[in-house]
């Protein structure tokens, strides 16, 4: 598993000799992820996930959710290929941390609510022992996943950083990587040009507005400049910062359309 439940030293013991292909595959085939139960335990988070986030605005509903499980899944695949098995993801972490990461979104749930995550979560987390024979709580998994979805967020990482308060967790983590890098690339590019243009409307923020203009600072196009340019430059997974290079200058791309079409000469 990936850094997220290692224990803060660790001997490591000697590499086995490396398998053939034919053993790799078979290794690969009796380890293949989901299992079952894991495939039962991601549909019950998924639901779980639809339901509470049914009232949500288009900009963090369960389709950005969605493309925020594959990609980080995208992410965990690619970089388990480039280091030895022991510092692989875990992927039901990552999958069921990406797709719980924003059903308690403190701009959508009150602050009572988003109080206590692990207690939200934990009659998810035992039902997936009850019912799917798969415990989460005691393998320390549902510690993890819940931590993850406390810290995916840009604020919550950009407060910590400030605070000085970002430890060896949150550096070396993978499973938090690949959901952060999974959700962020999720709000640049031409998906990210769609959701600010859909959180705009919903909180009446004006789409464009002059530099001169002092309601310049709030409006969606300063967003780009203010957050949405630096995520490329944030992101923590190699994968990750090659998905966002084609992203980022799409966003440039219609960030100069813009300026071009207000400035138009007459």
């Amino acid at each position: 598993m990936g850094a997220c439940f290692l224990p803060k030293r660790v001997v490591r013991a000697p590499q086995p000799p490396r398998l053939s292909r034919v053993a790799w595959t078979t290794v690969t085939k009796m380890t293949a992820y989901p299992t079952p139960q894991e495939a039962a335990v991601v549909r019950d988070a998924e639901k779980l996930m639809v339901e509470t986030m049914a009232r949500y605005d288009p900009s963090h509903d369960a389709y950005h959710v969605q493309r925020v499980r594959k990609t980080a899944l995208h992410l965990a695949r690619v970089f388990s290929t480039s280091i030895s098995a022991r510092g692989r993801p875990d992927l039901l972490t990552v999958e069921l941390a990406a797709l719980l990461h924003d059903v308690l979104d403190k701009k959508y749930v009150s602050a009572a609510e988003a109080a206590d995550p692990y207690a939200f979560f934990l009659p998810f987390f035992t039902s997936a022992a009850d019912a799917h024979g798969l415990d989460l709580v005691r393998d320390g998994r549902a510690r993890a996943i819940t931590r993850i979805v406390e810290n995916v967020s840009w604020s919550t990482e950009t407060r910590l950083r400030e605070a000085d308060l970002l430890d060896d967790w949150h550096r070396e983590c993978v499973e938090l990587h690949c959901v952060q890098d999974a959700d962020r690339l999720d709000a640049i590019g031409a998906f990210g040009i769609l959701r600010c243009a859909a959180y705009s409307a919903v909180t009446n923020r004006a789409l464009y507005v002059p530099t001169d203009d002092a309601a310049y600072a709030s409006c969606a196009i300063e967003h780009f400049h203010d957050k949405l340019l630096h995520i490329r430059e944030r992101l923590k997974t190699e994968p990750g910062k090659q998905l966002a290079e084609k992203r980022h200058n799409l966003m440039l791309n219609f960030l100069r359309a813009v300026d071009e079409e207000y400035n138009l000469e007459e």
